[in-house]
């Protein structure tokens, strides 16, 4: 008898921890391919087996009572192909959730890409790159410097940290998002605000097939923050975007438009010396159209976009053209295939003409 109290005993501490974590998901991705990248230059041609942000996380939830649940995310980047991991600007969270909305704190999406992620179908991280994404080139406050292996991840509007986040119920399909960031005395020392750093807000609608949304986000820093001698930047910075989607049946298309100084070409355009702008005073904006087809395992997807980068200097190209077409196979929901082609067409100091070709797997998990 004492022994099976004991080992009841026993038992119920080992299973304790495991109830508690009942609500919690261990989830990833691996995503990894072989691609080929001609930069429209023989020397600058290679090859590269390339990971495409691949992914290890744990979520989960707990039941407050009276309609309210507590959530929490630790997402974490993993170089599947070189052995990093554990790294990156992934989503790591904690929140309250209830008839009020969510409310979270951490390192988070923003309600910017919330809108422009309706045009995020290819599998590859060349897809939405400084030339395609304006939101996706502000890397951390700081300019890209490497433009032709830019991945989907290293965007700072794709993930900020230090961030509240506020999202409303839903009301019939539309919603209502809030982010504010805020890195205290750290921007104070680099000429950003010493309160909010930067907010964001986006209104969405969602019902059946139909999607549309609209951003703004507003960076407060210093209008002269010197980098070297006599070279100022404009950190007083802003953009919007607007995004349309539909999708019915085997058929998705998905649309967006953004304009603004927020991205890489902001920087350079709001770039003085010795007061005088260097590089040009318009904004950059870029429009984005994407599409795709299923039939049975098979999904084929098209996309092409155009990109002013405001810039008048000589140097610089003012429009750059992307066209990508991508074929995926799938062998269950949570293993696939794909081909996938990305072109760029531009001339300028920065950016050239460019052509790659993506083979690669996923699995889920």
């Amino acid at each position: 008898m004492k022994k099976s109290v004991l080992a009841l005993a026993v038992a119920s501490v080992l299973a304790a921890p495991l109830a508690a974590q009942a609500d919690t998901i261990l989830y990833g991705s691996a995503r990894v391919s072989v691609d080929y990248v001609d930069n429209d230059n023989d020397s600058d041609s290679y090859w590269d087996v390339m990971n495409n942000s691949s992914r290890l996380g744990v979520q989960g939830s707990e039941d407050l009572g009276g309609g309210l649940n507590a959530i929490y995310q630790y997402e974490f980047g993993v170089d599947v192909t070189e052995g990093g991991s554990f790294e990156g600007n992934r989503p790591k969270l904690v929140g309250l959730k209830g008839g009020f909305g969510t409310v979270s704190l951490g390192t988070q999406e923003t309600p910017y890409y919330h809108v422009a992620g309706i045009v995020d179908i290819f599998n590859t991280d060349r897809s939405l790159g400084t030339t395609a994404f304006l939101g996706g080139s502000f890397n951390g406050f700081k300019l890209t410097v490497d433009p032709d292996t830019r991945a989907s991840d290293g965007g700072s509007l794709f993930r900020l940290d230090n961030s509240l986040y506020y999202t409303t119920p839903d009301f019939s399909g539309f919603t209502g998002e809030l982010m504010l960031v805020m890195n205290g005395a750290e921007n104070d020392n680099q000429g950003y605000s010493n309160s909010v750093d930067l907010w964001n807000i986006a209104a969405k609608y969602s019902n059946g097939p139909f999607f549309a949304g609209a951003s703004y986000i507003k960076l407060e820093g210093s209008d002269n923050v010197p980098i070297s001698p006599g070279i100022d930047l404009d950190l007083d910075l802003d953009q919007w975007n607007i995004g349309l989607g539909y999708s019915a049946g085997p058929f998705s298309v998905g649309f967006i438009y953004e304009e603004g100084t927020l991205n890489e070409f902001g920087l350079y355009s709001n770039a003085k010396f010795d007061g005088e702008r260097l590089f040009g005073t318009d904004d950059a904006s870029n429009w984005y159209l994407t599409g795709e087809y299923k039939f049975g395992n098979n999904t084929i997807r098209g996309a092409y976009g155009q990109l002013d980068t405001g810039l008048s200097d000589p140097g610089f190209d003012d429009t750059i053209d992307n066209y990508l077409v991508g074929y995926q196979y799938d062998f269950s929901r949570r293993t696939r295939v794909w081909v996938e082609y990305i072109g760029r067409s531009a001339n300028d100091a920065v950016y050239r003409d460019q052509n790659a070709f993506s083979i690669g797997t996923r699995v889920d998990f």
